[in-house]
């Protein structure tokens, strides 16, 4: 169902205002399902190189995947190949030790990495480089939410499928956006590319029909935050997400819930039993009930992770990008979206998310407003706790919401929030024990951190 002409320039100008991105025409765009399709085209667009490989990552494993991208990196630096990297010191926490990025340099590639552990900001570090994207020669680039790593391949060979996920090819005039996007985090790394080399606008001619916009966030400029509920606003028909790490704020869900009681048919994907994020995975949860109150169909996926960040509205707006549904990824993290604005791609995407369906369950509300699969059978829970800081940053935040708005009242709380409040409750009770009991326990880190606190702003101070 097409929009109507009107409609879609009031929609252009309110994306363009929100996500500080503007809509570039005269693009081919092409969906890319899993490591099976991305992977290979990434390798060959990278052996297809002549000039400048571009690659921006959060995480990269060491191990054969990590090997077959370090040779293919390798082999075109030693060719003369400007080829430069940028990678996440977090999310890359466990690679340095096997000497993937060791290789990398010694075999003449560029190596830059992001944000790490300084003695001046102490927390400077909470904010992650967590986009993914490659830019070859800057004919083509890719922009997608995975990492590389044999885990988004899986096992076929023992009958273990690969983590779930998406991209996109571009070429055309936006190309030059993305090239821009890069090229700001190398600077934030280092000394900028060289003036001939800095991305220009209107450099690249016209390869297809496709308008779209690449959405780049840094910390604390939320183009993102504000878009996504202007795409739950504007949905008229259908809003199908899909999230790795949900976390929705109460303005966010008051979003979906309203375009859900105005009739558009809301649904959201996330990961099941096969999260790699438990903590998370929880605090996902903890947020279906005002959802499936106000009419939104959850589904949790039924493989290992389901890692994609996709959006897709009534088969004319389509997002893909790293930028999952919470703070951290709103406000905190350096993401990199695509808002493609084509009713075929957005056709494509509808009839994906439909065959994801196919492998996924559905979560109900029974008559006695507990939870549960549409199947019948309990949510299963696990044990453990893993993932990022950005991500339990995200969890903090919300069980942060929860307990804040209850003690100043700001708005009324229904049984969703019960178990975050009654989990705050308990770990504030653990805190104020260990501080009547064992006071020492307390102060002991609450003087370090401020001594470590008070010496980098005198630092900082004395330096400006």
């Amino acid at each position: 169902m097409s929009v109507p002409l009107a409609a879609r320039l009031l929609a252009d100008q309110a994306f363009s205002r929100a996500a500080g991105a503007p809509l570039v025409h005269g693009n081919a765009v092409r969906l890319l399902r899993d490591a099976q399709e991305n992977y290979p085209a990434w390798l060959h667009a990278i052996q297809t190189a002549t000039a400048t490989v571009h690659f921006e990552m959060y995480m990269a494993h060491a191990d054969e995947v990590g090997e077959r991208f370090v040779d293919a990196l390798v082999a075109k630096a030693r060719e003369g190949v400007a080829v430069r990297i940028v990678y996440d010191w977090l999310g890359a926490l466990g690679v340095r030790r096997h000497g993937l990025w060791r290789r990398l340099r010694e075999g003449g590639v560029e190596v830059r990495c992001f944000n790490p552990p300084r003695f001046l900001e102490p927390l400077g570090w909470v904010a992650r480089d967590h986009r993914k994207c490659l830019i070859v020669d800057g004919r083509v680039a890719f922009v997608s939410g995975l990492c590389v790593g044999k885990i988004w391949e899986g096992w076929p060979e023992r009958g273990l499928p690969g983590w779930r996920d998406t991209g996109v090819e571009i070429l055309g005039p936006a190309i030059a956006d993305v090239a821009r996007a890069f090229s700001e985090t190398w600077a934030a790394c280092g000394s900028p590319l060289p003036e001939e080399e800095r991305p220009k606008p209107g450099t690249r001619p016209d390869e297809g029909q496709v308008a779209l916009r690449v959405v780049a966030t840094t910390s604390g400029t939320t183009g993102l935050y504000r878009l996504d509920p202007l795409m739950a606003a504007l949905a008229r028909r259908t809003l199908w997400l899909t999230d790795a790490y949900y976390a929705g704020t109460p303005a966010y869900v008051q979003a979906l819930r309203s375009a859900a009681q105005d009739g558009v048919d809301v649904r959201l994907l996330v990961p099941g039993r096969g999260s790699d994020l438990r903590l998370m995975q929880a605090i996902s949860r903890a947020g279906y009930r005002p959802l499936l109150d106000g009419g939104i169909r959850v589904f949790e996926w039924n493989g290992p992770m389901l890692h994609a960040k996709t959006a897709v509205a009534d088969a004319q707006w389509a997002r893909v990008g790293s930028s999952n549904l919470n703070l951290a990824s709103w406000m905190g993290n350096w993401e990199l979206d695509v808002v493609v604005e084509d009713e075929s791609f957005g056709e494509a995407m509808e009839a994906m998310y439909l065959d994801d369906l196919g492998h996924a369950t559905e979560i109900v509300l029974e008559q006695r407003r507990r939870v549960r699969p549409a199947g019948g059978g309990q949510l299963p829970r696990r044990r453990g706790v893993g993932g990022t800081a950005g991500r339990a940053a995200a969890g903090a935040l919300r069980i942060g919401h929860a307990i804040g708005s209850a003690l100043t009242a700001r708005r009324l709380h229904g049984p969703a929030e019960q178990r975050l409040m009654m989990q705050g409750g308990l770990a504030l009770t653990a805190v104020a024990a260990m501080a009547f009991l064992w006071p020492r326990l307390v102060a002991w880190p609450l003087g370090v951190l401020s001594l470590w606190l008070a010496l980098s702003l005198l630092l900082r101070a004395r330096r400006r």
